[in-house]
């Protein structure tokens, strides 16, 4: 055999030898203990959310999976924390549309790209926000209300958890899509930002339905619209903003578990198969659909994938005619 044919069998082998490296990676995949890391602090639907996950997927994989904790800069923190991790599908981020999609048009400067940075593993699903006002507002729907702020230019405000947080971004597309000019007035997080409402000293939010349900049917507050594509199934009876004359008006948070890029797609649909497996089980989706919990339209990474680009490129232009800005 001359030289450069044992050379060409050589590369060969090297070639087939790397090929078949992640598919035994993934068939022995996992073999230790897993971390779901949560970009937020405890408590919460987004941490809720997670633990159910966490805690019910360990039969499946064979492996324990726990959760920690790694908040604060907006999410930023614990999304850069997984960026950076080894990419081996033992770390993952259980995100939502801020760390996948939004803050990279947000703030000036942040340590990851969430396209470049994470492989997409599956969406969990999105969690619909809700136009809220203090019953004293005469406006009883979507148009009502877009005519009363019409007619007094300048004088409502909407009260949302903070700058940047989906509650004030989708007041600022209400605002572009309407044509009104509601203001905005930011609070630190979402329980003192209702409080102004059901006060009065704020007249309106756009805020997770979940939160907001005990509100609407108590009376203190009245809902005027969801603000999904789709009714919220915690509030059938409750036609979208679409359906009330804002075509293609979609703002929620979505929920979605990614790992660092370059983790060996094997790896990646083993744990894709996983999560679907856990929340197929009666109890998950009940417990999932406890916390307002919509379903996406496929489990795949791909739609993740597609998901998050879409959603960046939707909040990409409100961020910029809004102006918004976190330092």
């Amino acid at each position: 055999m001359n030289l450069r044919r044992r050379h060409m069998l050589a590369l060969a082998a090297l070639s087939a030898s790397g090929a078949a490296a992640p598919l035994a990676m993934a068939q022995d995949f996992p073999t230790k203990l897993l971390t779901l890391v949560i970009p937020y602090s405890t408590g919460g639907p987004t941490d809720a959310m997670a633990r159910i996950l966490a805690t019910t997927i360990g039969p499946v994989l064979g492996q324990t999976m726990i959760v920690e904790n790694k908040p604060g800069a907006g999410s930023n923190i614990g999304a850069e924390y997984v960026a950076r991790s080894a990419p081996d599908g033992y770390t993952l981020l259980f995100g939502t549309s801020a760390p996948l999609g939004i803050n990279l048009y947000l703030y000036p400067k942040i340590g990851y790209d969430p396209f470049k940075s994470f492989a997409p593993i599956i969406q969990i699903g999105y969690l619909p926000n809700v136009l809220v006002v203090n019953p004293r507002l005469p406006a009883r729907n979507v148009q009502e209300l877009i005519a009363y702020a019409k007619e007094n230019k300048g004088k409502l405000t909407f009260a949302s958890s903070g700058s940047g947080a989906s509650s004030h971004l989708a007041g600022e597309l209400f605002n572009m899509r309407a044509g009104t000019d509601i203001l905005h007035v930011p609070y630190k997080g979402t329980a003192p930002a209702l409080n102004d409402v059901l006060g009065g000293q704020v007249h309106m939010s756009f805020t997770d339905v979940l939160t907001a349900l005990p509100f609407i049917q108590s009376g203190k507050l009245r809902v005027l619209g969801v603000t999904t594509l789709r009714r919220s199934r915690a509030l059938p009876d409750v036609p979208t903003l679409a359906e009330q004359g804002l075509k293609d008006f979609d703002a929620s948070v979505f929920f979605g578990i990614v790992a660092p890029a370059s983790t060996p797609k094997p790896v990646i649909d083993k744990l894709n198969a996983a999560f679907v497996k856990v929340m197929a089980e009666p109890e998950v989706k009940e417990r999932l659909e406890k916390q307002g919990l919509e379903a996406p339209g496929d489990y795949t990474p791909g739609q993740l994938a597609s998901y998050m680009h879409s959603e960046a490129a939707k909040w990409r232009e409100v961020i910029k005619v809004s102006g918004a800005r976190v330092d």
